[in-house]
């Protein structure tokens, strides 16, 4: 007799029904480490990508990509990268590539890139109003460099968070427009604080002036909570919206006779 064995079916996506629990992490988190996942946690501001369950990338809007650190601070000319991606991308194996070809040393990239996956994981670790996702089997086109275990990312945003808070409790200037303070004289400022603080202008948020510097969004957030407690930035008004003119909100009096014959004529015409 012959035994016919059915392949188990794919592992679908699983989602988190409990956003912004205690301390903002994922609480799905944890039990992906515990089972060695492999996939991508999708949270409302970014990606973590698992492999045995430890954290080998992160990605948010909120923070530069690693092409915008590299190219502003002249690690990799923008060419190099390009290169990279497509040639190795398919194969997730650019940390790999640019390694192998010689293009930038070892521990150099994975310095690089365990700061960037720190700062990306900030944010997508952050209080979240939407479920989180898990893809079990997705991987980045990056592809792993060094790991690093799930609790060393939240103890780290805990961390982060926490120092945050102490230099300033407000976290409004981490996400609104921000605006310089009216100050007859504003005061000398460090040149790091400086660089930010030139770039405020009422429109650039925090993730503005990171990309517009090449710095890590985390750093840039810890300048701004800085010049917030020193009363030189502010988060700006959100605008409010226009009222209704005034001839589309009042009623007429009037009846519009024309209006009103031509419809008659209309009905008179059935």
């Amino acid at each position: 007799m012959t035994t016919v064995r059915t392949p188990p079916p794919p592992r679908l996506p699983i989602r988190d029904t409990a956003p912004g629990a205690a301390g903002g992490a994922s609480p799905m988190l944890g039990r992906l480490a515990d089972e060695r996942a492999t996939g991508v946690l999708i949270r409302e501001r970014g990606t973590l990508y698992l492999a045995d369950g430890e954290v080998v990338h992160a990605e948010s809007p909120a923070t530069p990509g690693l092409d915008v650190l590299f190219s502003v601070h002249g690690v990799l000319a923008p060419e190099v990268w390009r290169e990279a991606v497509a040639t190795a991308g398919a194969r997730r194996r650019v940390g790999r590539f640019l390694i192998d070809s010689g293009r930038i040393a070892e521990g150099a990239l994975e310095l690089c890139h365990l700061g960037s996956l720190y700062d990306a994981a900030y944010f997508v670790l952050g209080p979240s109003s939407t479920p989180s996702r898990f893809r079990y089997g997705a991987a980045h086109w990056f592809g792993p460099l060094r790991p690093v275990p799930v609790a060393a990312v939240e103890r780290e945003t805990v961390r982060r968070r926490e120092l945050l808070h102490r230099i300033w409790p407000d976290p409004a200037t981490d996400t609104a427009p921000l605006r310089r303070a009216p100050l007859a004289a504003e005061p000398t400022v460090p040149l790091r604080q400086g660089a930010v603080l030139d770039r405020v202008d009422g429109v650039r948020t925090a993730a503005d002036v990171s990309l517009a510097l090449g710095r890590p969004a985390f750093h840039t957030l810890v300048d701004l909570r800085r010049l917030a407690a020193a009363g030189l930035v502010t988060a700006a008004p959100v605008p409010q919206p226009l009222p209704p003119p005034g001839v589309l909100t009042q009623t007429s009096a009037d009846p519009d006779v024309a209006l009103l014959r031509r419809l008659r004529d209309a009905l008179e015409a059935l």
